[in-house]
């Protein structure tokens, strides 16, 4: 098998021939078709992670045949196309992850390679209107937006919800999901090609948050959102406080700017707001989010596709934030 493996931080990976891999007792050797990238690959390999342990085969997202099961495992599962949730150990508690969860890329081998191995209870049918690649794109992004959509953020039919920084993979699944739940889709970007690009998937519309004045053009329309889902936090929290509408929610799946400089309790408490946190998913948040898509069928958006010996080009794209949508390896 091939893998492209962390070897130090702030190097790139490095393409290695390894033996192939056995299937261990309860889990699934699964010969990946495609594999895709987030912004969790391109934090580890800049050393912005916590608990990097080289060398591991980075990559969280893939979807494949599976090849070979261990002792324990349906054999039925042999041949079938699948895809792989990697949350792992989420535990018991559908309101919270527990003290062992983790992410397949880290520590544990992942998908930037020819096969994986992975416990069976991760495995999940390929939905089957998907192609390989728009399978691979789906797992960590989109049940981190469904999550933060759904079953946090309880977002209903007919409500206005804002959604910041379009064009990176869990906001672009947010718009996808919210737009075909019903709601009213506004969304956030620095670029306004992004915007427009939104807009064409049915936003309603969209402000550059460069702009100084873009709060007050959010706040002009002619309803405050209900739910605002954001990745950033940091100096531009407060206007999110601001704008979201009474009885409103701010969900938050990261932090990337930093935490704000000041939280405005006052407009918190007074307009009845509430603040949610929200991390990747549990096991029926994945199956929901699994079941959702083919309901709706969705389709994944992929900027573009490399193979898998050019992951390093992909991965330092990523710096600058260009795609809208997922960067795809192709297994080869």
């Amino acid at each position: 098998m091939k893998a492209l493996t962390l070897k130090a931080t702030h190097r790139p990976l490095e393409l290695e021939e390894r033996p192939s891999l056995e299937a261990l007792p309860g889990e699934a050797v699964v010969q990946l078709k495609a594999s895709a990238l987030n912004r969790r690959d391109y934090f580890i390999t800049q050393g912005l992670y916590p608990g990097i342990k080289p060398p591991v085969v980075l990559g969280s997202d893939g979807a494949g045949i599976v090849s070979q099961v261990g002792e324990g495992v349906d054999p039925q599962w042999i041949g079938k196309e699948v895809i792989v949730n990697p949350g792992l150990n989420w535990g018991d508690a559908q309101a919270s992850q527990g003290s062992e969860f983790n992410i397949l890329g880290l520590p544990r081998d992942g998908t930037f390679a020819t096969e994986v191995l992975v416990p069976a209870t991760q495995l999940h049918v390929k939905p089957s209107h998907l192609n390989w690649y728009e399978a691979a794109a789906l797992p960590l992004a989109g049940v981190t937006a469904y999550r933060a959509t759904f079953s946090q953020g309880g977002l209903r039919g007919g409500e206005t919800v804002l959604i910041t920084g379009v064009g990176g993979g869990v906001a672009t699944f947010a718009l996808q999901f919210a737009v075909a739940a019903g709601a009213s889709v506004w969304v956030t970007s620095s670029s306004n090609d992004k915007i427009s690009r939104a807009i064409s998937m049915g936003a309603q519309g969209g402000f550059n948050y460069k702009e100084d004045d873009w709060s007050k053009q959010c706040a002009s329309q002619d309803r405050s959102p209900n739910l605002i889902i954001d990745s950033a936090a940091g100096a531009g929290y407060a206007a999110l406080i601001n704008i979201a509408g009474p009885g409103g929610r701010i969900v938050n799946y990261g932090a990337t700017t930093g935490p704000p400089a000041k939280l405005d309790l006052f407009k918190v408490f007074w307009k009845q707001l509430r603040l949610q946190g929200s991390t990747m998913g549990s096991p029926q948040d994945f199956a929901d989010m699994l079941a959702f898509v083919d309901k709706h069928r969705i389709k994944p958006i992929i900027d573009a596709v490399f193979p898998l010996r050019e992951g390093n080009r992909a991965i330092d794209q990523m710096a600058d934030s260009p795609q809208f949508g997922k960067y795809v390896l192709e297994a080869d």
